[in-house]
C-alpha cells in the first residue's frame, strides 16, 4: 500500500467552496482502480489550508491509473483553481 500526500494551500475566502467542490470530487477518486480510501482535514492553525491523505495499492495506481485517467481532468476543473501554490504531492510506504 501507498500513501499520498498533499498539503493543499486554499486561496484566501475559497475555503467552504472548495470543500464543497471536494464532496463531489470524492466520487471521482473513489472510482479508479487501485484506490483504497482516502482522509481530507482542514488544519486547525491555518484555516485555508488542509492535508488529504490517500491511500493506494501501487504507486502506478495513482501516478497512471488516475493522473492519466480521462475522469483526471474532470478533478482537475473542480479542484486545482484554488490550489495557491499548486500542491507537492509526495508517496509514502
Amino acid at each position: 500500500m501507498v500513501l499520498e500526500v498533499a498539503i493543499l494551500q486554499i486561496k484566501p475566502g475559497l475555503s467552504n467552496e472548495f470543500e464543497k467542490a471536494f464532496q463531489q470530487a470524492e466520487a471521482i477518486i473513489q472510482s479508479i482502480d487501485g484506490y483504497i480510501n482516502h482522509e481530507l482535514r482542514k488544519c486547525i492553525e491555518h484555516d485555508h489550508q488542509y492535508i488529504l491523505l490517500v491511500n493506494w495499492k501501487t504507486l502506478e495506481d495513482h501516478t497512471i491509473g488516475f493522473r492519466q485517467s480521462e475522469v483526471y481532468q474532470d478533478w482537475k476543473k473542480l479542484l486545482h483553481h484554488f490550489y495557491d501554490p499548486f500542491p507537492k504531492v509526495e508517496h509514502y510506504i
